[in-house]
């Protein structure tokens, strides 16, 4: 059953690739593999807005395939891609890197612990994002007015720590079971943000997104929290699941 089950996911997971193209990113002697989805019936004349989604831990590596287990589906149905003429970009992270600047305990400690950086030092993998969003805006036409981010777990984390270190570029952003130093709150304040937990994850609790939101309001923040009481890590299914998250995300354009 359960070599039934991977074959599943290897299967779905081609056909994803399918659709995305695969593409290399070079930058400053490094290399960052992503999977690009373009509007139908592209038309470089047009603007459209563009959309990152970072992955997980458990999707790191360089095999430029593993990144669209988790809801790359979402963004090419024929419903989305009607709707939602959209820029869908996908990057890959290392097998030995994180999405976030984050010291992680949780193997020798029962308690999970995630301590989050003080500061927004230098962080290799999302400087390469970084990199990579100055490449699409010059070689394909991206709307400036509507930029998102969204990412799950450790794409949850490098969500808040993406927009914080760029606070006027992104229109709204959709941090899913991830966290981040509650003292990056005023970074965050000008970008619209919905999280999303699961309240019986055992992974990054729930507090941890908790903790953001109420770090948000203090600051006046546009922010939603949605809890998912009988939900534990996976909280991404039901995130992706929500009709109004791409009605909601869409709505948001940067003055």
């Amino acid at each position: 059953m359960k070599n039934h089950f991977l074959f599943l996911v290897l299967n779905i997971t081609i056909a994803f690739g399918q659709v995305y193209e695969a593409k290399l990113f070079e930058h400053q002697g490094d290399t960052l593999p992503y999977r690009i989805l373009l509007p139908k019936d592209y038309n470089p004349q047009k603007t459209y807005p563009l959309l990152f989604v970072l992955h997980g831990a458990g999707e790191r590596g360089n095999d430029n395939e593993a990144q669209l287990v988790h809801g790359s589906y979402l963004f090419q149905t024929e419903q989305f891609r009607a709707k939602f003429p959209t820029i869908v970009v996908f990057p890959q992270c290392p097998k030995d890197s994180y999405w976030a600047n984050v010291i992680r305990d949780y193997e020798l400690n029962l308690e999970k612990k995630y301590n989050y950086a003080k500061s927004l030092p230098i962080n290799p993998q999302l400087e390469m994002v970084e990199g990579l969003m100055v490449f699409l805006e010059k070689n394909y036409r991206i709307d400036p007015t509507r930029r998102y981010v969204g990412g799950l777990s450790m794409g949850g984390m490098g969500t808040f720590e993406l927009v914080s270190r760029n606070p006027d570029y992104f229109a709204a952003a959709f941090p899913i079971c991830g966290g981040a130093n509650p003292n990056w709150a005023p970074l965050l304040q000008k970008t619209p943000l919905w999280i999303f937990h699961g309240e019986q994850d055992d992974v990054v609790w729930a507090e941890h997104s908790k903790r953001m939101y109420r770090a948000l309001k203090k600051v006046d923040a546009q922010v939603k929290l949605t809890l998912y009481p009988e939900v534990k890590h996976d909280s991404w299914h039901n995130a992706f699941a929500d009709p109004d998250l791409l009605r909601w995300l869409f709505s948001h354009q940067k003055n």
